[in-house]
């Protein structure tokens, strides 16, 4: 797929950006000016929950520090403009990686001697897997049916004291506010196509995707892992369009960047 152009399409778009890369930014939504970084799809966050606790990665565990990799197959959070406001989730939370790339907020909840003030928004990058052999309430932090996040350690420092380890806080879901418009990287070959989707502002997890060749219908493609969707299409030579969808936990009131539409059964239609 490298020596082909790829086109993206969302919701849309009138003048489709057209470039050679396989790391590809979307610069027009419904057909409305390239967004800026203000711009994102106004949406009505969710109401706060009471969560079991909140951790952070130990930064001498270089298998479990969080920036590399994950199970969301994002790779590199800080090429791929993540950062350190990223948490892994609990199982619970992580529904078999369907809410990669979702947003929370958080704060510190009801524990004066350990909490800071304030709040924080991390995107879901990453899993935390169970540990059966530890009780729910020592140790076994991310054991189902568990709400937990395992945040890295500067997002952690923001909302809570670094001896404290564990604190109790309040989430809700938010919209995620991301620059650059989304980015689909495509690796494997002829007859597999592995698109993985980052950046996603608004909604910011997928749970649809639908890919076109330019000499091609609309067909669904299957989600391998994480953020990863393939296709077995061969589609050598053609210029890609893309389409997805997504179930909301917040409503959407308007705004430029709709980056989302309401999960169906059915690409929606252009």
């Amino acid at each position: 797929m490298s020596d082909s152009a790829i086109i993206m399409y969302l919701n849309k778009i009138a003048s489709p950006t057209v470039v050679s890369d396989s790391a590809v930014v979307l610069e027009e939504v419904a057909g409305k000016p390239p967004m800026q970084p203000s711009m994102v799809a106004m949406m009505h966050p969710a109401l706060w929950r009471s969560m079991h606790a909140i951790s952070y990665f130990d930064r001498n565990d270089e298998s479990f520090v969080g920036y590399i990799g994950g199970a969301c197959g994002y790779g590199n959070l800080y090429s791929q403009g993540y950062g350190t406001n990223t948490a892994a989730l609990s199982t619970t939370l992580f529904n078999n990686g369907l809410s990669c790339g979702a947003c929370y907020q958080l704060k510190c909840n009801n524990d004066p001697q350990w909490c800071l003030g304030g709040t924080i928004t991390v995107t879901a990058t990453n899993f935390c897997p169970p540990n059966n052999a530890l009780s729910n309430d020592n140790g076994g932090w991310c054991n189902p049916p568990l709400q937990h996040f395992d945040l890295a350690e500067p997002a952690f420092l923001k909302i809570a004291k670094y001896r404290a380890g564990i604190v109790p806080v309040a989430y809700r879901r938010v919209p995620c506010v991301k620059k650059g418009g989304i980015r689909f990287t495509i690796n494997g070959h002829s007859y597999f196509n592995l698109v993985l989707v980052t950046n996603v502002g608004g909604a910011g997890d997928v749970r649809g995707m639908w890919i076109k060749g330019s000499r091609t219908g609309w067909q669904a493609m299957s989600r391998n892992w994480g953020q990863n969707w393939q296709s077995n299409t061969y589609l050598n030579g053609q210029s890609l369009s893309f389409r997805m969808s997504s179930i909301l936990d917040f409503s959407i009131s308007g705004g430029h960047q709709l980056s989302l539409l309401p999960e169906s059964p059915s690409p929606p239609m252009l």
